[in-house]
């Protein structure tokens, strides 16, 4: 063993101590190997799409004492890498002129300081087995709740007017305080459209055009839909329109508004964050009275 150690340039001592260590962990490597478990029931649970910032706020809310940092090294031991979607490429062209455009109210200000301030809305393709269905949203940026969807298979006015009328219902809002953020998509500047607006007292925004940035809250929740639902335009298996409304009322209404915690409010959960306006008196500008995380849409 003498001669082994000096071939390979280690003191014999050192290799009976790893040897040691290795028949009786320290209490370092234990707590290690009990973390890496939890941290892969949390992972798995997310479906893979968690990194170190989500998984660490899920195991201090379970009441682990741990550094993201220690997270991200555990996971990398384990091999745990969270998915991530490619990167959109907008496109640089710009053209001024078309009828129905309003300014730019917004200005890319996406943290409104109290809920139903600021309402952001977009439309998604989505291929499925019996053609293309289109997926109407409005988003509020306090939040980042989705407050009313739509899916249609005609991508029209009437599909972003349903999902309006829909968050309207379902929020206590005071409608000439809101302001409502979209691209000049030809549904956004239909006359049926700013005539609701009208009649609610709503401003309304619109993004340049061509840039996407303006609306990015909206664009990146469609990325992290589709890569989570696995809703690719380019996948083999083509999913049933029924099946689709299924999966999206679980993810948006069961996962999303709910569970999923979000980078932007600090990573909490939606659900957490009305509980807490509750308690600081501001459960008016909530979902419902007594019943901030009440959320319902009859499809």
């Amino acid at each position: 063993m003498q001669w082994l150690c000096g071939r390979l340039g280690v003191a014999r001592s050192g290799f009976y101590a790893w040897r040691r260590r290795q028949k009786a962990p320290g209490r370092r490597q234990a707590a290690n190997t009990v973390l890496t478990a939890e941290i892969q029931a949390v992972y798995e649970a997310h479906r893979g799409f968690y990194g170190s910032p989500r998984l660490h706020q899920e195991l201090r809310e379970a009441g682990w004492c741990i550094g993201r940092h220690r997270v991200a090294r555990l996971m990398r031991k384990a091999g745990l890498q969270a998915r991530t979607r490619r990167p959109f490429r907008p496109c640089k062209s710009a053209s001024r002129g078309a009828h129905g455009v309003a300014d730019t109210l917004l200005r890319q200000e996406f943290r409104p300081p109290v809920p139903n301030r600021c309402w952001a809305g977009d439309i998604t393709y989505i291929r499925t087995a019996a053609g293309w269905r289109y997926l109407a949203v409005w988003i509020d940026l306090f939040s980042r709740r989705v407050v009313g969807w739509k899916l249609d298979e005609r991508m029209d006015a009437a599909l972003v007017i349903e999902a309006l009328n829909r968050a309207l219902g379902n929020r206590q809002v005071k409608a000439e305080q809101l302001l409502i953020h979209t691209d000049q998509g030809s549904q956004y500047r239909a006359t049926d459209y700013r005539e609701l607006l009208k009649k609610h007292q709503i401003r309304c925004s619109m993004s340049d055009k061509g840039c996407c940035w303006d609306n990015a809250v909206v664009e990146s929740f469609f990325s992290t839909l589709k890569l989570e639902l696995a809703l690719d335009d380019n996948r083999k298996e083509l999913i049933n329109p029924k099946q689709l409304q299924r999966d999206l009322a679980f993810w948006i209404e069961g996962y999303y508004n709910r569970e999923r915690r979000h980078s932007t409010i600090d990573y909490e959960q939606q659900f957490t964050v009305a509980h807490t306006l509750t308690k600081k008196g501001i459960s008016s500008l909530s979902t419902k009275p007594g019943e901030p995380h009440t959320y319902r849409i009859n499809h």
